[in-house]
């Protein structure tokens, strides 16, 4: 098993450090990028500290770019299906994906006030990288995001197109960081410091292998509610508390983004999207009425049949829903995974106003789980 099980490539921490014991087999780097063509990268933005002044700072933010193809292939589009578990957020494109299916261009998650930033910014670094691509693709790029604001100068507007080029530029495939980075870099889950995280799961069906990974950006739920792999951890952990210098608003959110190279159809992939909830649920994730909890499933197989071509049958193959249930296991498994790599790979953050979120006790987890040898 690789280390990248254990620990991002910065050295931090993954809840499989603490000998949790998860459900189903991870891919080779337990990310979303165990999907053959798809890459992640980020931005992060970390500056200044004590009180606010907008336009100035403190500056808690970022934005996080997931490619679901090669740059050479961007324009190509995948088969798609959505789900909002509940609708305070927002998550651009799904007009046009419950329409025919599919989607293209790159994916960009960030703060609230700076989705208008990452869509159109999207548009300019495809306009500027694959001019050709806009002439085949519907210019309709999908933009997420989750509040900020608690950490964040989020109404100084502090993320620019260049922000956005850096992220996608820099989008690689292999192992990534978690936590607070890229989009996640000023989110809470169950009043910890979360923000990034990610997961897969292998799924054999009829003598394939086929990958399935999560990224979520996790903003969500009450402490009183976290569980850890079954254990009540709300309970035991009153402390360390969040610390409110001004007053919080109650604006929680989820995104969760599901890749797989298993041949889905756009139906296939939305009832994939119906389970994410499911895997939040494990964690403790009831979807409060302030929670923007949207998800998104897309498969990069059968490219050219969801490209089409005017006059020809488009040819494609694809798993028959009596055999999809591993795949809604490993949705549920690998959301579950996703949201608790977000918050062990984590540490303490203080923003705005002195506004403080404690980071996951790495000793608690030690004490309750162990570690990984």
């Amino acid at each position: 098993m690789t280390d990248f099980h254990f620990s991002t490539p910065s050295g931090l921490p993954r809840a499989r450090a603490f000998a949790m014991s998860f459900d189903g087999e991870p891919g080779i780097f337990n990310a979303i990028t165990d999907v053959p063509g798809v890459s992640v990268g980020y931005t992060t933005l970390i500056s200044g500290e004590g009180p606010l002044s907008v336009g100035r700072g403190p500056v808690r933010t970022g934005v996080t770019a997931i490619l679901p193809r090669p740059n050479a292939a961007i324009d190509q589009p995948c088969y798609a299906g959505f789900f909002s578990g509940n609708g305070n957020g927002e998550l651009t494109g799904i007009h046009l994906i419950e329409e025919v299916g599919a989607f293209s261009l790159p994916i960009t998650i960030t703060n609230t006030h700076s989705l208008g930033v990452a869509h159109d910014a999207t548009l300019k670094w495809v306009a500027s990288n694959r001019p050709e691509a806009l002439a085949s693709a519907w210019g309709l790029p999908v933009a997420g995001e989750t509040y900020d604001g608690f950490l964040n100068d989020i109404n100084g507007h502090h993320l620019t197109d260049a922000h956005v080029f850096a992220a996608l530029d820099g989008a690689v495939p292999g192992p990534i960081e978690e936590g607070s980075v890229g989009g996640g870099t000023g989110m809470c889950t169950f009043d910890f410091k979360a923000g990034s995280g990610t997961a897969s799961r292998v799924v054999r069906w009829a003598g394939k292998t086929f990958t399935l990974g999560v990224f979520v950006q996790s903003n969500f739920g009450e402490r009183r509610n976290l569980m850890i792999r079954g254990h009540r951890a709300g309970v035991e952990l009153a402390e360390p508390r969040l610390v409110e210098s001004t007053p919080r608003a109650e604006k929680s959110s989820i995104i969760a983004i599901v890749a797989t190279d298993a041949p889905l159809l756009p139906h296939q992939l939305k009832r994939l999207a119906r389970r994410v909830p499911l895997g939040i649920a494990w964690t403790g994730g009831l979807g409060y009425n302030s929670s923007g909890d949207i998800f998104l499933a897309f498969s990069t197989a059968n490219g050219e049949a969801a490209l089409g071509r005017t006059g020809h049958l488009a040819l494609l193959s694809a798993i028959p829903d009596v055999d999809i249930d591993p795949f809604f296991d490993a949705t549920v498994q690998a959301v579950e995974e996703a949201i608790l790599n977000a918050l062990v790979a984590n540490a303490d953050m203080t923003g705005r106003d002195g506004n403080f979120v404690p980071a996951l006790p790495h000793d608690w987890l030690a004490a309750t789980f162990g570690r990984t040898e």
